[in-house]
């Protein structure tokens, strides 16, 4: 594994890391009600995008770090728009 690669891997572990607090308090509380949803809907489609653009260029560190991230947020967006409805 190249250095560049360690530490892109370092960076996802970081980057990624960041979003798991925020997911588990969310998942746990089912609180969204000051979060964004155009800021959350954004971040699940850039992930999605950074994902098929590193699958093409073999990048793991931008698949696992994209993918783990898009994942969390999706979860975290799909519980504000149901807690959303449900209010409804």
């Amino acid at each position: 594994m190249k250095a560049f690669e360690i530490l892109g891997l370092i960076a996802t572990v970081f980057t990624t890391g960041a979003y798991l607090p925020q997911a588990y308090k969310i998942i746990k509380t089912k609180s969204t009600h000051s979060l964004s949803t155009p800021t959350y809907t954004m971040i699940v489609i850039g992930s999605a995008l950074w994902v098929v653009y590193a699958y093409d260029r073999q990048d793991v560190p931008v698949i696992l770090a994209n993918g783990i991230t898009g994942l969390l947020s999706a979860a975290i967006l799909f519980i504000k728009l149901t807690a959303r409805s449900k209010m409804h």
